[in-house]
This record gives C-alpha cells, sequence and structure tokens, in this order.
C-alpha cells in the first residue's frame, strides 16, 4: 500500500505486533484522548504526543512520548524513530514544514494532508484561502505584526500616493494568529481597549507569537460548527459527510456549553454546508473538520476551520450514532462512517475552579443523578482556574431541557485541591 494515497481503506493489523498499524497523534488533550479510545477500538496501535507528561491521551495510548511540537528537530526525530502510518495534528503549535517534509518523501502520511496542516495551524492560511482563493463571505480582516499597525487598521491609513485605506474599525475582534481554545482572543469597543487586547493576545499566541488578526464583527444571530467529514464511498472515492449544526456559547473565546442541533432555515443550512465543502474539499485528504461558521437569517460568513475533533463537537458523545471521535478514526483509516443523530442533546464545560497540582472532584454522585446526563472527566494532572477539566452531557428531545440538564450536571462537580 502507498502511505499517501489519499483513497485506500488500511489493512488493521494487531497493536504491538510486526503487523500493527500505527497512528501518531501530535497532541493528546481531552480531544486527542478521545480520538485514541476510537482508535484502539478498532484495533490500532496508538502513539500519544504531547508537550507535558501525563496528558489525558498519554494514560490510554500504547505509547506516551513528550516533545516539544513546535521543535522542527524533536519532531523529525521521533516520528523517523517511531515511524507510524499515519500522523495526526491535534494542536495548532507544530513545526508544519517538517511534516511536509517527510509527507513529500514518503516517510509518513498526514491527516489530513501536511498542507491542511500548515493552512489551519494559523489563522493567516486558512483566513487567506477562505477570503482569497475559494472567494468565501468572511468578515472584514488585517494582519499586524505590532501594536502601531493594529491601531493603523482599525482606524485606517493613507497609502503611498495618498490613497486612504478604511480602517475595520469598532466594535472589532483580535486573535492571535495561533492559539487554541479562544487564548489571546478579545473584543475592541474602542480607543481604550487596543493595548490590552494587544498585549493579551501576545500572552496567548504560540508559535506565531507577534502577529494578530484584527476583524470586523459581524452582527451575527448565531453562531454554529458544522463537523464536515471527508470519507472513502463505496467506489473508492471521497464523499463529503455533514452532522446536524452545533450551537454553542463562548465566553472570552472559549466554549462553556454546545448543543445539537441548532435551528436554522434550510437555505442557510444549505449554504453553510456548501461553504464547508468548499473548504474541505481544497484543503483535501481524509478525516473530520470543524467548520465554524456566523449566521445571520440566511446569510452565512466563514469564520474558521480546524482540521480534526472540535472542542464544541463533544456534545457528539451523547447525541450522535457515531461521535466526532469515531468520526474521525474512521475516516482517516478508510472505514465507512455515520453521521446520524441518536438524540437531540448538549455539553456543558466543567472548569478547575482552583489552582492546584492535585485535586479531587467532589459531586459525581450527585450529577449523574441528573436525569439522562452522562460526565467525562478528562484526567489532566494540573488543574488551573480556567482550565477545562470537564464535561457534563445531557440528552432529551427537547435541546433547552438538554441545556439546562448539561449545566445542572455541570454546576454540581466540585473540583477541590488536595
Amino acid at each position: 500500500m502507498n502511505a499517501t494515497d489519499p483513497a485506500t481503506a488500511l489493512p488493521l493489523g494487531t497493536p504491538l505486533s510486526a503487523a500493527a498499524t500505527r497512528v501518531m497523534l501530535l497532541g493528546s488533550g481531552e480531544l486527542g484522548k478521545e480520538v485514541l479510545i476510537a482508535l484502539q477500538r478498532l484495533g490500532v496501535e496508538t502513539i500519544a504526543v504531547d508537550r507535558y507528561d501525563n496528558a489525558p491521551g498519554h494514560q490510554v495510548a500504547h505509547h506516551a512520548r513528550t516533545i516539544t511540537m513546535s521543535d522542527p528537530e524533536q519532531l523529525r526525530a521521533l516520528i523517523e524513530a517511531e515511524r507510524p502510518l499515519l500522523v495526526v495534528p491535534e494542536i495548532e503549535a507544530i513545526a508544519t514544514p517538517v511534516l511536509q517534509d517527510l509527507e513529500e518523501r514518503g516517510v509518513v502520511r498526514v491527516i489530513p494532508t501536511a498542507r491542511a496542516a500548515r493552512l489551519t495551524m494559523d489563522r493567516e492560511g486558512i483566513r487567506r484561502l477562505a477570503a482569497e482563493a475559494l472567494g468565501l463571505a468572511t468578515s472584514p480582516y488585517r494582519f499586524c505584526d505590532s501594536l502601531a499597525e493594529l491601531q493603523a487598521a482599525i482606524d485606517g491609513s493613507t497609502a503611498e500616493g495618498g490613497e486612504r485605506r478604511p480602517g475595520i474599525g469598532y466594535p472589532c475582534v483580535v486573535k492571535p494568529v495561533m492559539s487554541s481554545s479562544g487564548k489571546g482572543q478579545s473584543k475592541i469597543d474602542g480607543p481604550a481597549d487596543v493595548q490590552a487586547a494587544w498585549d493579551y493576545a501576545m500572552a496567548g499566541g504560540r508559535v506565531g507569537a507577534g502577529r494578530v488578526i484584527v476583524e470586523g464583527f459581524i452582527d451575527f444571530d448565531y453562531e454554529i460548527t458544522l463537523l464536515t467529514v471527508r470519507a472513502i464511498g463505496m467506489d473508492g472515492q471521497i464523499e463529503t459527510h455533514f452532522c446536524d449544526p452545533i450551537g454553542h456559547v463562548q465566553v472570552a473565546g472559549d466554549y462553556v456549553e454546545s448543543w445539537q442541533p441548532h435551528p436554522m432555515s434550510s437555505f442557510a443550512l444549505g449554504r453553510a454546508r456548501e461553504i464547508a465543502k468548499a473548504v474541505t474539499d481544497d484543503l483535501g485528504g481524509q478525516g473530520l473538520f470543524g467548520v465554524e461558521l456566523f449566521v445571520k437569517g440566511d446569510q452565512v460568513w466563514f469564520s474558521e476551520v480546524s482540521p480534526r475533533p472540535h472542542d464544541t463537537g463533544m456534545v457528539t458523545m451523547i447525541t450522535q450514532r457515531q461521535n466526532e471521535f469515531e468520526l474521525h478514526a474512521r475516516a482517516i483509516l478508510g472505514l465507512p462512517v455515520d453521521t446520524r443523530l441518536a438524540s437531540p442533546g448538549a455539553s456543558a464545560v466543567i472548569y478547575g475552579g482552583v489552582d492546584a497540582r492535585a485535586m479531587v472532584f467532589d459531586g459525581v454522585d450527585a450529577a449523574l443523578r441528573v436525569p439522562q446526563t452522562e460526565l467525562r472527566l478528562f484526567g489532566k494532572p494540573e488543574s488551573f482556574v480556567k482550565r477545562r477539566m470537564g464535561v457534563a452531557l445531557a440528552f432529551d428531545a427537547d435541546v433547552e431541557r438538554a441545556r439546562a440538564r448539561a449545566k445542572q450536571a455541570a454546576a454540581l462537580v466540585k473540583p477541590r485541591a488536595v
């Protein structure tokens, strides 16, 4: 089998044997942990990589490795030593040029592709692809390398020759070009907020520290995540599948609750699927993508895309016949997928609440007595006040009842330092 062939079902061997099908995850937090579990249920030998020891995925994988994934030499050495069949990026802070080089030389296949990993690991690559190459509707935006450039982008500037370039204006949103889970993201309502937003972006950025995107604020009715799956069909060709739209609430750019399905007009849903398909077709490869979109009436704007399971998609662990992690695992292995909804449902985040090196969770029994609920505690070895440590899940025929139950269960879980 050609390891770079994007449309071939993989043979599934026996883990820890010469016939093993070996898959390496770069990033082993709560999302990576669930992908690893889904892969292991299909007999895949797993290698979990993260920047710190005892990450959630380390605790369930066959092999645990700790490196700085943004360091090209460390990343190259690990992949060449382990020789996995597939490398699956699960975070942004990765030396993607190394992945491109190794894929081009036929050393490994990157999910969905090394090009997709490079473009989506920073907001500049994917925004320029969507807006400039594909011509999709997005918010107005500029990229800035300094506080002065950020202020000029908001206020407008005069180009050479005296031509006036209009500014983004207020309100607007500033994000590091590379960050995750809303880190470094803030809304600017006026001139007094610009310095603080720049400082917050610099603190929250990862590899791309020093560069930000500033976006005009869209007066949307709601935002959704449209989980989009590229998988091999009966004829051996790639087919695109869509999950029901996921609604969510964010605070300071970080998801705190989500629900599925989110109601929207058939026209807006059709347009959302067209945008998601255009972006994921261009990125190519196999796997699940989390496409973020803004919606106002029947208007839809592209926001971002992640070529991997999405944090808002944790709700699918209770709503779908195959959750987003199972869909990702199946798609990358060349297996058939099923995106059907089993029941409406919701998720609510459980935060650490304390800064602690060791902690326990009180109230788990009370939380699980809330009807039609489940919990996932991620197993992160260290807690912070605003670190996501778990999620409560609830299902119900009525989405609003499911949301209420998920939030009730989450509130009953009380992290405590020991």
